[in-house]
């Protein structure tokens, strides 16, 4: 096995679990500090700069970040929580000051490029935030009003209040970002010819799924698609529902489906799910929050039909079924034989999943799609193979959530920015690495590395009695600060990382004697399998690299288990040489820009 390349940008970012996994890669343990620093701002302009939405992400994130948090693995098995990553992202964007003056300024002057974003969802607002700034002269279309896509159409305000929308919506649109709202693209070759350097196309996946069944059309008027009946409740169309209502779905729609309809006067809602509970595709925290609610979820019904009488549903049936699976893990629902169940209802809200629609795009402009109807893309540039027309978002490759939307924002824009400069769109220059060490004496550093026992603190909810008595009253209420900060001490830094020098190294196993997690092994070389065998206590995740430095007088190699190290600084404070440092990692990931089409190589620095 060979060293260990620590400059190479991959290496350090994969061992800062939260970072690896945001698909926007926010530096989490950095924010984290700055708010139990109490420096709000500071953490949400970090958040800013990354996944430009915190306040809102800091609601409704699907959080990916919090199972691969390593406190999940390293704890004991009752007390394994993740950091409130998602929850501490709020913290940051409740309590900053007013930091207008700290975002940028629309560009003085205007570079000749325009270009124009189809939806005022997520992506195509990433999208304007960082083009907007470079000089492009950015127009953001939408079918309705206000700007926000999905975010203000689909996601419940006792979720996501509207003045947080606005707030950051409007931090978007005040860089420079001409937003035409009210102003529905019905055909892309129209748009094309008003002559626009490139299209960025975020409209989302605006078309739900619908149950074909027995009953469908004759009982049609108590029938709703879930994303469609959110809107129509979002924007005030909808105020009030049956007494009884069936949710059909288990994804996160649906979830918001049941909260809505239990506040705007069902009595008896219940959601009905073909899967196991264990399958569902709601967020876990999602379905809790449902059933805190008083809602029950019924599992491994399918719908077969829906009943009525005169035209007016009265109710549905469902098969049993339960799951079983083959030797390569596939399951199969198989009826159990048990007679049909029959439900009643007053109304059904269908959520079983959305598509995207794209009627609006002429087949024979060069952009192709394929048997699903999806375009054809670049994974990685979201270039069409019509070269000035992109796509992000649920537009692009499915319905998935705001992060990755975002995700998909930036990562079109620097496509758009190379493109509009006469670029290859396919070159994507390396993030940026940097490495300074955490040395304020020699047994103190510049972070907090005691290591917290408390386990995982819980946000307030507001009254479940005042909270489901009105469709705008927001049920969390967030950390306090001071909650706040003891929930950061949790954090592991994860972005501190241990560095070993081996020419300073005497191998006096101090470090070794010290370590609580007994990860660092010296020994000798060779292939990494066996290597991982011989350690002090075996590396079993093979997903995670090991951490080998080279050079010891002794011929022998150093190894140690990232996966599990606590990153607590113990090794380095106890080695009487140096040969260990704590040095604070931080990615400097590309956006557009000239960097963006400046940079081949990646740099690293190391102070």
């Amino acid at each position: 096995m060979k060293a260990t390349d620590i400059g190479n940008p991959d290496y350090f970012h994969k061992v800062v679990d939260c970072q690896w996994a945001c698909p926007s890669h926010t530096p989490v343990p950095e924010y984290i500090r700055l708010i139990a620093a109490g420096r709000y701002g500071d953490a949400y302009l970090v958040n800013w700069k990354s996944n430009v939405f915190p306040g809102i992400l800091g609601r409704t994130c699907d959080r990916p970040c919090e199972p691969a948090c390593r406190r999940s693995r390293v704890e004991d098995a009752d007390a394994r929580e993740p950091v409130a990553i998602c929850r501490l992202k709020r913290v940051a964007a409740d309590q900053k000051e007013d930091i207008r003056a700290r975002l940028p300024q629309p560009a003085a002057q205007r570079n000749g490029k325009r270009v124009a974003c189809v939806g005022a969802g997520p992506a195509s607002l990433t999208v304007a935030r960082d083009l907007a700034p470079l000089g492009y002269e950015v127009v953001v279309l939408d079918g309705e009003q206000r700007a926000g896509g999905m975010i203000r159409s689909q996601i419940p305000k006792f979720r996501l209040p509207e003045e947080v929308i606005d707030e950051e919506v409007g931090y978007v649109l005040d860089l420079g970002v001409e937003f035409r709202g009210g102003q529905y693209v019905s055909s892309l070759r129209a748009l094309l010819a008003e002559g626009w350097d490139a299209v960025f196309v975020g409209c989302g996946a605006p078309r739900g799924r619908d149950l074909e069944l027995p009953g469908r059309r004759e009982a049609a008027a108590h029938i709703h698609v879930g994303i469609d009946w959110l809107a129509s409740v979002s924007f005030g169309h909808v105020t009030r529902v049956g007494k009884r209502v069936i949710v059909l779905g288990g994804g996160n729609t649906a979830m918001d489906c049941c909260r809505s309809a239990k506040r705007l006067g069902g009595e008896d809602v219940k959601v009905i799910v073909r899967s196991g509970f264990e399958e569902m595709k709601a967020s876990p925290w999602e379905k809790e929050d449902a059933m805190h609610e008083g809602i029950p979820i019924l599992n491994f019904l399918v719908p077969k039909a829906f009943l009525h009488e005169g035209g007016k549903l009265t109710g549905m049936t469902f098969e049993k079924v339960q799951a079983v699976y083959d030797a390569n893990g596939r399951r199969s629902l198989i009826p159990t034989g048990e007679p049909d169940q029959a439900f009643a209802c007053d109304e059904v809200l269908v959520a079983v999943g959305q598509e995207n629609a794209f009627p609006w795009i002429e087949r024979d402009l060069g952009i192709e799609f394929d048997r699903w109807g999806m375009p054809k893309l670049d994974p990685k540039t979201l270039q069409s193979t019509l070269p000035r027309v992109f796509f992000g978002g649920d537009a692009a490759l499915g319905p998935k959530n705001i992060i990755w939307a975002v995700a998909h924002g930036h990562d079109a824009a620097i496509s758009i920015d190379r493109h509009c400069h006469g670029e290859d769109v396919a070159v994507r220059p390396p993030p940026g690495v940097n490495l300074v060490s955490q040395k304020m004496g020699i047994h103190e550093w510049s972070y907090d590395n005691e290591i917290a026992l408390d386990r995982r603190y819980r946000v307030p909810w507001r009254d479940v009695n005042v909270a489901l008595k009105s469709i705008k009253v927001e049920v969390e209420l967030g950390f306090d600060a001071k909650t706040a900060f003891r929930e950061a001490q949790r954090c592991l830094n994860c972005d501190v990382q241990t560095v070993f020098s081996a020419k300073l190294c005497i191998e006096c196993d101090a470090c070794v004697d010290i370590c609580p997690m007994d990860c660092i092994t010296f020994t000798h070389g060779g292939e990494e399998q066996d290597l991982r065998s011989r350690l002090r206590a075996p590396a079993a995740n093979l997903a995670q690299a090991l951490y080998l430095a080279d050079g010891l007088k002794t011929g022998r190699v150093m190894v140690k288990d990232e996966d599990v190290c606590l990153h607590c600084g113990l090794c380095a404070e106890r080695c009487p040489t140096g040969a260990w440092d704590m040095q604070k990692f931080a990615l400097d990931v590309t956006h557009a820009g000239p960097g963006c089409r400046d940079r081949r190589a990646p740099v690293r620095k190391v102070a």
